[in-house]
């Protein structure tokens, strides 16, 4: 069976699932009338999307001056807030 992502840029890799997992995914690829690779591939680009966004976002905040935890905590406290 020949898959629609199966093209000169997709790779072949064989993943394990657990059994619960793998029945979720064939229901939820049934029921949107996908493969399980494509839900496959959505659920790791949005993740790699993330992973990408919260370097940005670290990358932007780099120059910032650090708040030890201890110190925000009794701030907060002295101000009420805790």
């Amino acid at each position: 069976m020949t898959h629609p992502n199966n093209d000169s840029t997709s790779k072949r890799a064989t993943v394990y699932f657990e059994e619960d997992i793998h029945q979720a995914l064939r229901i939820k690829a049934a029921e949107i009338q996908t493969s399980i690779s494509d839900l496959v591939n959505e659920a790791v680009r949005q993740a790699l999307t993330e992973d990408a966004e919260d370097l940005a976002a670290f990358e932007e905040r780099k120059n910032e001056r650090d708040l030890p935890f201890e110190k925000v905590l009794k701030d907060l406290k002295r101000r009420g807030k805790l």
